[in-house]
């Protein structure tokens, strides 16, 4: 769906919010950053993110952006290995612990380019691949087409790897390499145009960013990039007080996903699966053993991601399965 016909669909204030050096923190999270933007509840956004410091920008065939450029130059305060993510956007009326929901009403490709690197000592196979890998991907966003350089095309999907709100203040300065309750680095790759995301909040505001604009993923993400590329998102942002979370969840039309995250996959799977018994008993009459039965029947156990030190699950159950 066209961005225009999209925000013709809105009823409230339609903001637009660039990527400039003004507009980004780049790397970290904090609870104490100025907003850039402040939306009324109920309010659009359409945000445009960039993705790439220097060492990845193409030396030439590719259009590289004047903001992204800026950014790049201007932009000094750098927390790496990150993200460049644009917001944060404050909701009026939100106070820390209520549930901001985020609809996620457009995603177009943003650049005609993508990139994807590998990383010595990085990554799900590092004792495999020692050696730093560069590799740029053309991308056709009329056809919306990645051209991978071996002659194959890929059809993008896109979405954005980060969304998430300001952690609590206690928690300091975090890298934006991790993701954690706050959302962040979830690398979701179902967190695509149609989809809704919730995220706890712990600051008055929400405090909303995102970057780590993706083409395409795999579950996974085992190289550490996947296709990189600048992304064009139109969001709109709701309070929720009648939902209380410890951690991200999501909802498609047709499914219910919770995320579990941790350094070991393992609790990262048990913390995904709660999640999801505690929604099933939330919505049905079911028991928690029933609960735990159907999850074994109906629900899959995927990885999200393996190589961002937290690493991710998220369970996915059709709603059908439950209404």
């Amino acid at each position: 769906m066209q961005i225009s016909k999209v925000l013709s669909m809105l009823g409230n204030m339609q903001h637009k919010l660039n990527s400039t050096p003004d507009t980004v923190h780049w790397g970290y999270f904090r609870g104490d950053l100025d907003p850039v933007l402040e939306i009324d509840d109920g309010d659009s956004v359409q945000i445009t993110t960039i993705s790439g410091g220097p060492e990845v920008l193409p030396d030439d065939g590719y259009t590289v952006s004047e903001n992204q450029t800026a950014i790049v130059e201007n932009v000094r305060k750098r927390v790496l290995p990150g993200h460049i993510l644009t917001g944060p956007v404050a909701v009026n009326g939100l106070t820390a612990g209520d549930c901001l929901e985020i609809r996620i009403l457009d995603i177009q490709l943003g650049a005609d380019w993508g990139w994807n690197i590998i990383k010595p000592l990085a990554g799900t196979l590092p004792e495999d691949f020692p050696d730093y890998t560069l590799m740029h991907l053309g991308i056709d966003c009329a056809s919306k087409e990645v051209k991978l350089p071996w002659g194959k095309t890929l059809t993008a999907a896109p979405f954005f790897g980060v969304m998430g709100v300001a952690p609590p203040t206690g928690w300091g300065e975090l890298s934006s390499r991790e993701p954690r309750a706050f959302g962040g680095n979830m690398d979701l790759k179902e967190l695509q145009a149609g989809t809704t995301l919730f995220l706890p909040t712990f600051q008055n505001g929400g405090l909303f960013s995102t970057g780590d604009g993706h083409a395409i993923q795999g579950d996974g993400e085992v190289c550490v990039t996947a296709v990189e590329t600048g992304l064009i998102g139109t969001f709109s942002f709701h309070i929720r007080k009648d939902i209380s979370l410890k951690g991200p969840r999501a909802e498609t039309d047709t499914a219910y996903i919770t995320l579990g995250l941790d350094p070991d996959l393992d609790v990262a799977a048990k913390s995904a699966l709660r999640d999801m018994i505690n929604l099933i008993i939330a919505e049905t009459d079911l028991t928690r053993e029933q609960a735990y039965s159907l999850c074994s029947m109906v629900c899959d156990l995927r990885i999200t991601q393996t190589v961002n030190g937290v690493k991710g699950v998220h369970a996915v159950l059709e709603k059908s399965h439950i209404r």
